[in-house]
C-alpha cells in the first residue's frame, strides 16, 4: 500500500552550546561562516542555473555531482543552525485537541503507526462506504491565500518566483511559521515528519541505484530544481533589506528548505479560495495523515460549510487503517514527488521519449499530421500498465512516425486522420508491422539499460541492510521491469498478428 507519512519521527537533539538568537532561541551562524556560506551559494546558483540543449541523464549526473559536493560544505557550514525538534509522538493529544476546538470533526477515527507505513489513520468504529470520515474547516488549513497576510505578503507581491509556483510561496510559509512562536498552525506542524523520503533525501549512493531507469532523470532535475530555489532564496534573505524577511534569514537552510518542500509536495492538495474564484495550494491537518490506496476521490470542498471533507472509499471495520486515492499518479511520479512506491498501483506507466529528428526528410509531414491530431512532434508518452498498454495517443504517434511518403500524403488528405488513434483503424499492414517492430526495439532497449536483472532486484529487496531510500529506489525498478517485460509481451503478440 502507499505511504504519506514518511520520515523519522521527529527526536530530541542536544546542541552545542553556541551563539543564539534571544528572541527566538534560534542558533545563529558565526558572520565568517556566513560569507563561507554565501560564496558557496553563489557556485550553486550558477552551476544549478546550467541550460542543458537537449535532455541528457549522463550531463545531469555530472551536474549532480557537482551540487552534491556544493551542498556537502553548505550543509556542513550551517549546522549551527540546526534546533532542537519536539518529539512528535507527544504532540498528537495537543494536536487532536486544536483540531477539535477549532471545528474539525474527526470523531471515529485516531492517528495510528502502521508496520510499512508508519503514521496513518485508524478506524476506532465501523464506517460504510461513503460515510463521513473526516471534515477540516477551512480556518485550520495552512494555504496560498495566507501568503498575503503573512510577512511574506510584501515578497509575494513583487517576487515572481513566488507569483508563478504557489508551492513555493507555501513552503516558505511553513517555514515561517515553523518558527513563529506564537503560530496558530504550531500544533499541525509539531506532528509533520522531521524528515522524508523524497529524492531530495537521497544520497548519492542511494540515487545510484536508479541508474539505467527512466526515472533518474526526472529524479535529478528535481534535486536540481530545489538547489537552485534554495540558492536564489538564500540570497535574497541575505540582501533584502525588508524587516519581515529577517524571521527567514536567520533560520533558512537547505535542509530546512528541503524540508518544508518534502511536505508541501507529500501533502499539497487544493481548495478553492474564499471568493470562489481560483484554486489554492493548501496542506490540510488531519486528512494528510491518510495513506494512499487505489480507487477513486473521495475528498471533496463543501462551499457551504467551508470545508474539506473526506468520505469512506469502501466499508472498513474498527481497527482498519483508513486510506485514500491520492490520484491517477505511476509510480514514477509518486517517487519523485511523493517519497514511496507502491507495487499495486492501476495507474503505473513508463514514460517514453520519443520524437522526429529535424533531418528527418519527411519531417514536415510527420509534423503536420501529428499537429492535425493535436499530438507533439517529441515528447513523452505513456507505456500503460495493464492488458493494453499502447494507449491512443502513443499509437498514433508510432504510425505517424514509421509511415513513408505516400502514406502520409494519403493520411493528410483524408478526412478520417483521427483513427489513427485507435487499433482498430484500417492501417496499411506494412505500417502496423514497422511501428510494432519499432516499439518492440525501444522497449527492448530500456530492459538492456539497467545493470541488474529483475529476479537479482527481487532478491535485493529483501536484504535487510537496504537503507529506505534504496529500498524505494529498488521497488521502482522492479515495477518499471514487470511493466517493461509485459508491454514486450503485449508488442510481440502484435506482430505475430
Amino acid at each position: 500500500m502507499g505511504r504519506k507519512n514518511h520520515g523519522k519521527a521527529h527526536g530530541r537533539v542536544k546542541l552545542p552550546v553556541q551563539e543564539t538568537n534571544e528572541e527566538e532561541g534560534v542558533p545563529k551562524i558565526s558572520p565568517q561562516k556566513r560569507s563561507e556560506v554565501k560564496n558557496l551559494v553563489g557556485k550553486l546558483l550558477k552551476v544549478t542555473s546550467t541550460i542543458l540543449p537537449t535532455p541528457n541523464a549522463s550531463k545531469e549526473w555530472e551536474i549532480h555531482l557537482e551540487i552534491e559536493k556544493l551542498l556537502e560544505k553548505i550543509n556542513k557550514l550551517e549546522s549551527d543552525m540546526k534546533i532542537p525538534i519536539s518529539d512528535r509522538d507527544t504532540r498528537i493529544e495537543e494536536f487532536i485537541n486544536w483540531m477539535k476546538e477549532n471545528g474539525a470533526e474527526i470523531d471515529g477515527i485516531k492517528i495510528a503507526q502502521f508496520p510499512g507505513y508508519g503514521y496513518g489513520i485508524k478506524a476506532e468504529k465501523n464506517f460504510a462506504q461513503g460515510d463521513l470520515l473526516i471534515a477540516v474547516p477551512r480556518k485550520v488549513m495552512l494555504t496560498t491565500e495566507n501568503v498575503g497576510d503573512s510577512l511574506l505578503g510584501p515578497l509575494m507581491r513583487t517576487d515572481p518566483m513566488l507569483q508563478h509556483m504557489p508551492n513555493v510561496a507555501l513552503s516558505l510559509l511553513l517555514l515561517i511559521e515553523k518558527f513563529k512562536p506564537d503560530s496558530f498552525w504550531k500544533p499541525y506542524i509539531a506532528v509533520l515528519p522531521a524528515e522524508y523520503t523524497t529524492v531530495l533525501y537521497f544520497k548519492t549512493n542511494e540515487l545510484q541505484e536508479l541508474k539505467g531507469s527512466p526515472s533518474l532523470e526526472p529524479a535529478l532535475k528535481q534535486c536540481r530544481n530545489i538547489a537552485r530555489q534554495y540558492a536564489y532564496f538564500s540570497n535574497l534573505f541575505q540582501q533584502s533589506t525588508d524587516p519581515g524577511i529577517a524571521s527567514l534569514r536567520e533560520v533558512f537552510t537547505y535542509e530546512q528548505y528541503c524540508w518544508a518542500v518534502s511536505t508541501v509536495m507529500t501533502r499539497q492538495n487544493f481548495v478553492p479560495s474564499s471568493d470562489g474564484k481560483s484554486m489554492l495550494t493548501a496542506l490540510i491537518p488531519m486528512w494528510d495523515m491518510c495513506n494512499h490506496t487505489n480507487g477513486k476521490l473521495s475528498t471533496d470542498f463543501n462551499a457551504v460549510q467551508d470545508r474539506s471533507e473526506c468520505m469512506a472509499c469502501r466499508d472498513y471495520q474498527a481497527g482498519e487503517q483508513i486510506f485514500i486515492f491520492y490520484g491517477p499518479r505511476t509510480n514514477s511520479e509518486l517517487f519523485v514527488h511523493n517519497g514511496f512506491v507502491y507495487p499495486d498501483n492501476e495507474h503505473d506507466g513508463l514514460r517514453l521519449k520519443l520524437g522526429v529528428s529535424r533531418e528527418d526528410p519527411l519531417q514536415p509531414e510527420r509534423s503536420k499530421l501529428l499537429c492535425r491530431l493535436g499530438i507533439p512532434a517529441a515528447g513523452d508518452f505513456l507505456l500503460r500498465k495493464g492488458p493494453d498498454p499502447v494507449d491512443g495517443r502513443l499509437l498514433a504517434f508510432l504510425r505517424v512516425f514509421n509511415m513513408g511518403s505516400e502514406h502520409l500524403k494519403h493520411w493528410l488528405s483524408s478526412d478520417r486522420s483521427c483513427d489513427l488513434v485507435y487499433p482498430d483503424c484500417a492501417l496499411e499492414t506494412e505500417v502496423e508491422s514497422k511501428m510494432w517492430k519499432f516499439l518492440l526495439t525501444r522497449i527492448n532497449l530500456l530492459q538492456r539499460a539497467y545493470p541488474t536483472t529483475l529476479e537479482e532486484d527481487c532478491k535485493k529487496l529483501k536484504n535487510p541492510l537496504l537503507t529506505p531510500c534504496s529500498l524505494l529506489a529498488v521497488q521502482l525498478r522492479i515495477s518499471e521491469k514487470l511493466l517493461l517485460d509485459a508491454a514486450e509481451e503485449y508488442v510481440k503478440q502484435r506482430i505475430k498478428t
